[in-house]
């Protein structure tokens, strides 16, 4: 079997399980926190779940849109995050994986669940009870605000990360390079050599 298969198995095969613990902790956590609050802050929590895959799916496009070139400038001056800046280009394939597919994905589905919660939440408040064309209602309008704000964002966030993806992902870079300094571990690691061309 060619190396690169076996290299793209084994990363599908991980970013599988990833996806797999990530989506059954957030779900639990999203449940377990939605279900002792009430249903406008249950609403508050959608709309953050909503806006963090926003976010990580601009995050991964910007990855992919972004070139090298800048951030060499800045690592041959020292600049804090130029060189996680630069792991994150080369690695765009992963990265933009991660974000998109992991995160985005995982976002999707749970906001989906929160929103099913909220619903609920929200109709027995009133006093009608499960199965009522009241709730039906609410869950056809919520589903619809939440699927548009999902796809109106990562429309308007697909502009800004290929437009402006030197500063996006350099505001990233200097995320993870908070992180791996507070957290003393590695997230992003650099490859041997830039698999992108300079524009």
């Amino acid at each position: 079997m060619d190396n690169k298969l076996k290299k793209s198995l084994k990363f599908s095969l991980s970013i599988a399980v990833i996806t797999f613990v990530l989506a059954a902790i957030f779900s639990v956590i999203s449940s377990s926190v939605l279900s002792g609050v009430v249903w406008i802050i249950g609403l508050v929590i959608v709309f953050m779940i909503v806006f963090t895959g926003v976010i990580f799916d601009m995050l991964g496009i910007a990855a992919t849109a972004a070139q090298e070139q800048p951030f060499h400038a800045m690592a041959s001056e020292k600049v804090n995050g130029a060189k996680e800046a630069i792991a994150i280009v080369r690695n765009a394939d992963r990265f933009a994986s991660f974000c998109n597919d992991v995160i985005g994905d995982i976002s999707g589905i749970v906001s989906g669940t929160a929103s099913a919660v909220v619903v609920i939440q929200l109709a027995n408040n009133f006093g009608y009870s499960d199965g009522s064309t009241v709730q039906i209602v609410i869950s056809v309008i919520l589903t619809s605000i939440v699927a548009a704000l999902t796809v109106g964002g990562k429309a308007l966030g697909k502009f800004f990360a290929i437009n402006k993806s030197t500063d996006i992902i350099f505001f990233a870079a200097k995320v993870i390079s908070w992180l791996e300094k507070r957290l003393k571990v590695r997230i992003v690691t650099s490859a041997p050599s830039s698999t992108k061309k300079s524009r």
